[in-house]
C-alpha cells in the first residue's frame, strides 16, 4: 500500500503495540496473577498506558514523520524480544 499510495502523498505506516491497559486488555488480564504475568512477558516489564501508544500514533500522524513510510513500528514495551 505504500508504494501505492506514496506517489500521491499518502504514508502507510502500521503500529504494533504490545499489552495495553484498556477495557479489553481486562478481559485477558482479568486477575492480578495474569496481569503480572502479561507485563512478565514484556522487556519492560509492564503494560502501557494508552496515552503511551497513542504518542507513537501521533508521531505517524504529525510531520516528524514525513519520511516514515511502509514501516511496521514496534510499540511494545519489547515483548517481541523478551526472552522470558
Amino acid at each position: 500500500m505504500a508504494v501505492e499510495a506514496g506517489p500521491v502523498g499518502i504514508r502507510v505506516n502500521a503500529l504494533l503495540a504490545g499489552g495495553t491497559d484498556t477495557p479489553m486488555g481486562h478481559i485477558v488480564a482479568n486477575t492480578a496473577e495474569a496481569k503480572r504475568a502479561i507485563e512478565h512477558l514484556h522487556a519492560l516489564k509492564c503494560i502501557a498506558k494508552p496515552e503511551e501508544i497513542a504518542m507513537s500514533a501521533l508521531y505517524l500522524a504529525s510531520d516528524a514523520s514525513t519520511f516514515t513510510t511502509g514501516s511496521a513500528m514496534l510499540v511494545d514495551g519489547g515483548v517481541s524480544i523478551s526472552k522470558l
